[in-house]
């Protein structure tokens, strides 16, 4: 999606500069001048948090005759594993995608197009901007409601939104393989990615002991009134809502409904019991005027579910309450909840 962003700028005619972000797990880097995001050297093959996206990258940018800087950003990397890993031992569930676009491809990346002059920055997320008839900017959701990624940028600074080009935005998914083939790319038909990206084998939990060390965090299974049901290995392995991958057997479907990392304990009980009518959040980030008072729109509370009408109660320093006009099912403490209006992203805060 990023090839076929920049193959749209170039041939809408502007000075593309391609940028890849390097998690700094190869020894073979390219450093970083901390006073100025200037690469000092970019071998021409690299590795990266995918060593085989960044010679893609590398390619596509060759082939299109573009510059092409790989930047080392292991220190930013690791907030971004910090973060992840102490969501999880509080017994939250993180989105690191969402704190990666906020801290590094709409911030140090935004940081470097500055170093050299650039005007915008564009990636290749399914989301669009557009200016609103008050002559203020909005972030909409993508056209290709499949793929559509407002969900995950609800973070980013309102003022940056002029600067921001997403060149896929408005186009469905197969329209972009089509121009990337029509280009020569040999990414066209490249699988999409929905892994995370320092944890590509999708196993969370042995990246976290890799990564922190062995934790104690074994406990027990109890059900709403605190009765014993079994016993687990670490309640970082779980998350509100799952039903799989418990390790016990009932006459009927039970549900992580709560996780306590103070006790340990995993609290699980029936569908009925997920139920949610009110969701405290905190770190909101508006894309429109802050609110002063209530207001009704839409919210996701998972990036892949239907957006639900709710009444927004904004309160101090940062938080808001969300009262649902529907129950709501497996909201996670440590999620993002997400506003909308129509296809207009309000803004969203972190789930309590």
């Amino acid at each position: 999606d990023s090839s076929a962003a920049a193959v749209l700028l170039h041939e809408q005619g502007y000075d593309v500069v391609g940028l890849f972000m390097r998690s700094g797990e190869s020894e073979a880097s390219c450093s970083v001048k901390p006073a100025s995001l200037l690469p000092i050297a970019a071998p021409h093959r690299q590795g990266c948090c995918s060593a085989e996206d960044a010679a893609d990258a590398r390619r596509v940018a060759d082939r299109m005759g573009i510059p092409f800087h790989a930047l080392n950003f292991k220190d930013e990397f690791r907030r971004i594993k910090d973060y992840f890993a102490d969501e999880y031992l509080a017994g939250r569930t993180p989105n690191p995608c969402v704190q990666c676009n906020n801290w590094l491809k709409f911030g140090k990346l935004w940081d470097f197009a500055r170093q050299i002059d650039a005007r915008f920055i564009a990636t290749g997320h399914y989301a669009q901007t557009a200016v609103q008839p008050d002559g203020t900017w909005a972030l909409l959701a993508g056209a290709d409601s499949n793929k559509d990624q407002s969900y995950v940028l609800f973070g980013i600074q309102r003022a940056l939104l002029p600067s921001i080009l997403f060149p896929v935005g408005s186009s469905e998914k197969p329209e972009i393989r089509r121009l990337a083939r029509e280009a020569g790319l040999r990414v066209a038909d490249k699988k999409d990615s929905y892994e995370i990206c320092f944890v590509p084998d999708q196993d969370h939990t042995g990246f976290l002991r890799s990564f922190r060390g062995p934790q104690e965090t074994a406990g027990a299974f109890v059900d709403l009134q605190g009765h014993v049901l079994g016993h687990h290995d670490g309640y970082e392995r779980f998350t509100i809502g799952q039903r799989k991958g418990l390790g016990l057997a009932f006459g009927e479907p039970r549900f992580v409904v709560r996780i306590d990392p103070q006790s340990k304990q995993v609290v699980l009980g029936r569908h009925a019991d997920l139920a949610v009518t009110s969701i405290q959040i905190h770190q909101t980030n508006w894309l429109i005027d802050p609110p002063q008072s209530a207001f009704s729109c839409e919210v996701k509370v998972r990036y892949r579910q239907r957006s639900e009408s709710c009444q927004v109660l904004p309160g101090n320093d940062g938080t808001a309450c969300i009262e649902m006009q529907s129950p709501i099912f497996g909201v996670a403490p440590g999620q993002a909840a997400v506003f909308y209006d129509g296809r207009r992203v309000l803004g969203g805060g972190w789930i309590r």
